[in-house]
Order: structure tokens, then C-alpha cells, then sequence
């Protein structure tokens, strides 16, 4: 069943960073009743995300970086536990992931697997974030990592199981490091 949407207004409140348009729509339930709907849509455009994990050290790699918006949300320090990750921009959700694996962790990747895409916050955000894994040796080391420029990085090599520790304690609060790590625990690419 298909929904019936009239967009009744589309007004842009901010072209700064990414977008923020304000909407206002009808959508017809499925009784024929009509409910109007006043909403704020954020535009950052569309992400990818990766694992890297390496099954003979039982480790994974992630990143800390400071996050504004934990920051304001109560988070401290605002540093947050995260995958590598980015926005697609005009790149292809691999050669994107690519990009910043070697940008963020220092490590060139090789094979990487598609493991699926998901809506992150549908309720007001657009972006599509495309999930990736890839192992990772220490052999694949290109450099220190740490990001681009703009960007305070830190490479964070741990144990599988602290990982999943940090996330059950709370040190780790990224929805994308939860999900690929249970993930990663659900397939058995690593020891829990």
C-alpha cells in the first residue's frame, strides 16, 4: 500500500553546511482521514561506514573524534567511539569508504564487503549510511591516520571483546560502531 503525500510547502531555513528545509504535507491514512504535518528535514547528504577487523590479533580498529552534537547532548568531553566513516559527496559508497579508511585509520584496504544501508534518524534526517567491513593487517599501515586537515583523530586498535564491552558500558554511543560490531559478532568473524 502506497500512501497518499500532497507537499503543501517547502521552504528553505538554512543552506549553510547541509540543508534544512521546513515541509508542511498532507498524508491520507489508510480510512481516507487527511492529517496535516509540519516537519524540519535535514539534508547532510548520504554516508558509508566500515568495520576493519583483523581475526588473527582479534581486533578491530576505530576512531575518537570530537562530535559537536554529543557535545551539546551531554557528552562531556564530546568525544565519541565511532567507525570510519564519511559523506559519499560525488564518490561511490566504496571508493568513498576507501578514502577515508586510508584518510581517518592510515590503513589502505583491499577487499571490502557491502554489508547493507540504513536510514540513521528517518524521524528528520535523509541520509543513507552504506555499511561496510573489511579485515585489515598490519601490513595495509600507510600512514598514522588521524584525518584530513580539519579533523583531530585518534586510531584506536582494541580487543574485540573490549570493543563489545565498551559498547555494553556505554564508552562506545555510535549507533554505526554498535551495529557493525554486533554485526561482526553475530557472523563470527571474531572471538566475543
Amino acid at each position: 500500500m502506497s500512501l497518499n503525500i500532497n507537499i503543501i510547502k517547502d521552504k528553505l531555513l538554512s543552506d549553510n553546511y547541509f540543508i534544512l528545509r521546513n515541509f508542511t504535507y498532507e498524508l491520507t491514512r489508510s480510512n481516507g482521514e487527511v492529517i496535516r504535518h509540519k516537519r524540519e528535514v535535514y539534508d547532510r547528504g548520504n554516508g558509508a561506514t566500515i568495520l576493519l577487523y583483523n581475526r588473527d590479533k582479534n581486533t578491530v580498529l576505530l576512531i575518537r573524534q570530537f562530535r559537536i552534537a554529543t557535545y551539546v547532548n551531554g557528552n562531556a568531553s564530546g568525544e565519541l567511539i565511532e567507525t570510519c566513516a564519511g559523506l559519499l559527496d560525488n564518490d561511490t559508497p566504496e571508493d568513498c569508504i576507501r578514502k577515508e579508511a586510508i584518510e581517518e585509520t592510515g590503513y589502505e584496504v583491499g577487499k571490502v564487503e557491502k554489508l547493507f544501508e540504513a536510514y540513521m534518524s528517518p524521524g528528520g534526517v535523509t541520509e543513507i549510511v552504506h555499511f561496510f567491513a573489511a579485515e585489515y593487517s598490519d601490513a595495509m599501515r600507510a600512514n598514522a591516520g588521524g584525518g584530513v586537515e580539519d579533523e583531530e583523530i585518534t586510531v584506536l586498535e582494541l580487543p574485540f571483546p573490549q570493543a563489545l564491552a565498551m559498547v555494553k558500558d556505554g564508552r562506545i554511543l555510535d549507533g554505526k560502531a554498535i551495529m557493525l560490531l554486533q554485526y561482526a559478532q553475530i557472523a563470527g568473524w571474531l572471538k566475543a
